[in-house]
């Protein structure tokens, strides 16, 4: 069995193996997209394919989607080569359930793969093809948070985004400057209007989008690579939209072990890859079966009827708002950042393991979400706040079947502190004056700052998930030596303090000694990190 166009043809003997195919004519989607496109998404790894290409795929089916989806990679142009052109641009996606079961549903709703790589022209003028085209209707994006990111921690340009602005639209490199330019090609063809559609974890994530794609334009109107008229037709939001979003799946990488079973069952060449960019990624997505995307409903060029995707919600700003906030600031992401880099430092692989395993970090993560996350959590009315996080406990979080690693939930942590714990911190300083009644998040942010140390709990050496400011926090912590807690001195007060990190001075808030007296214990020797996290969950 071959995940190809031609190999889906033998219906037979999938629909044996209990692998759904799909029931709506795969090529001529594609070719509706190639001609007419309508959906294009930026950052075409797993989640994307599991959940936005789940959704389309589910439309499809219905008969309330006409045409697939454009794919385009800006980062890891691997994903195209390994990925998509090997298997046709299908893709295959596994559900697990906490009971065990499995679904498996062949993807053919991703109709074409695009390299954003401004150095092959073939490439790049596909892409301008796309952007100008009056069809297009909506660009979503899952490339992570750093993705829209155009400064460094001390607010100076990122070397490759100077590069960007100094060569203008048609040398573009980093994804806001693709965007940008293809934008600039819109707007030469015909300033036609376009919804540009952040699906990724961060706050106000069309805001970060707008304001990245604006300053591009105005830095390129002042380097006289660009017009006012440009300008002006990135800021009216009536022509060009960057509705907000909040975007929930629990999507481990793939799962070595059901590659093997999907070729005991037939399929072939199942087996994961890493990429040269060090992206673990395979023909498969394994993820859990919940799944929550709420969208502020603003396509200035129309839209498909998206509310009918499974867990879409299209709604006001507001309440996009509200239920980001919810998710990203209370209920989930902060538990994943506040227990999986601990897990790592504790020896645990598995995320669901480590909590259905050791009481201590259950009853962290749930002092995080419940105890000091719910009291302040705004609620987005379309969702429960209680509700979602009684999912998470009771469904979700003890799930072993995903599979997902406190590895994989360290990764970018530096560009994720602010949002998952800066908010709570801001919430309860506003509320009690200073945020010195929490204990778990404080606890979280001690244990990631151990975890920067990259020496476990039992003095073995591990390797540090990615992250764009590994390197420079490492360095701030280098004279620090694990059972040795008096070489800890002032090291942290410029990471704590550092509000382009935490949206908050943290000393201010009455948790930057907190912190530090957390992590000094954590120091004490093997089994000292254990010990603290016993000490604070059960005072």
């Amino acid at each position: 069995m071959k995940l190809t166009r031609d190999g889906i043809k033998e219906r037979e003997v999938w629909e044996r193996a209990g692998i759904a195919l799909p029931g709506y004519d795969v090529e001529a989607i594609s070719e509706k997209a190639k001609q007419k496109p309508g959906w294009v998404h930026f950052g075409i790894g797993n989640i994307f394919r599991v959940f936005l290409g789940g959704i389309a795929d589910g439309l499809l089916e219905e008969g309330v989607l006409d045409r697939g989806i454009t794919c385009v990679e800006t980062f890891d142009y691997d994903v195209v080569d390994k990925i998509y052109e090997p298997y046709d641009n299908l893709g295959l996606n596994v559900i697990l359930h906490g009971d065990g079961r499995r679904e498996y549903k062949v993807l053919g709703a991703l109709a074409e793969a695009v390299k954003a790589k401004s150095c092959d022209l073939t490439q790049w003028n596909r892409l301008k093809e796309i952007f100008s085209s009056p069809s297009l209707q909506f660009v979503s994006f899952t490339i992570t948070e750093k993705g829209y990111a155009l400064h460094g921690a001390d607010g100076t340009w990122l070397p490759y985004v100077q590069t960007d602005i100094e060569n203008g639209p048609d040398g573009a490199v980093g994804a806001m400057a693709v965007v940008t330019a293809m934008l600039y090609e819109r707007y030469k063809a015909g300033k036609y209007p376009l919804a540009l559609v952040s699906m990724d974890n961060c706050a106000q994530n069309g805001s970060k989008l707008y304001q990245s794609v604006l300053t591009m334009a105005q830095e390129w109107r002042k380097a006289g690579f660009a017009d006012e008229g440009f300008v002006n037709y990135v800021s009216d939001e009536k022509v060009v939209a960057f509705p907000w979003t909040m975007i929930d799946k629990i999507t481990p990488r793939p799962s070595e072990q059901i590659a093997a079973d999907l070729e005991s069952m037939g399929v072939e060449n199942m087996q994961p890859v890493v990429t040269g960019k060090k992206t673990y990624i395979a023909p498969f997505v394994n993820a859990e079966k919940p799944q929550y995307l709420v969208i502020e409903d603003s396509f200035p060029n129309g839209r498909p009827a998206l509310e009918k995707g499974v867990g879409v919600y299209m709604t006001d700003r507001n309440t996009v708002n509200l239920s980001e906030r919810m998710k990203v600031t209370v209920c989930l992401n902060p538990v994943h950042s506040a227990i999986g880099p601990l897990g790592v430092v504790l020896g645990y692989d598995f995320f669901a393991h480590m909590l259905n395993t050791n009481e201590d970090m259950m009853k962290m993560a749930r002092m995080v979400a419940y105890d000091e996350g719910l009291p302040v959590v705004p609620n987005p009315g379309i969702l429960s706040p209680q509700a979602f996080v009684d999912e998470l406990f009771h469904d979700r979080f003890p799930n072993e079947y995903l599979g997902d690693t406190n590895l994989r939930l360290a990764v970018d942590v530096s560009q994720m502190v602010g949002i998952r714990f800066g908010e709570t911190t801001k919430a309860y300083v506003e509320k009690y004056g200073d945020a010195s009644r929490l204990t778990a998040i404080p606890l979280g942010i001690a244990g990631w700052l151990r975890y920067l140390l990259a020496v476990d709990d039992e003095g073995k050496e591990y390797e540090l998930a990615p992250d764009p400011m590994k390197e420079e926090l490492q360095e701030q912590l280098k004279d620090i030596v694990v059972g040795q807690p008096e070489t800890l001195k002032n090291q942290l007060k410029p990471i704590l303090s550092n509000e382009h990190l935490f949206f908050i001075n943290l000393y201010e808030a009455g948790l930057g000694e907190k912190i530090e007296m957390m992590f000094r214990e954590m120091l004490g020797g093997f089994g000292a990190v254990k010990a603290t996290i016993h000490n604070y969950v059960n005072h």
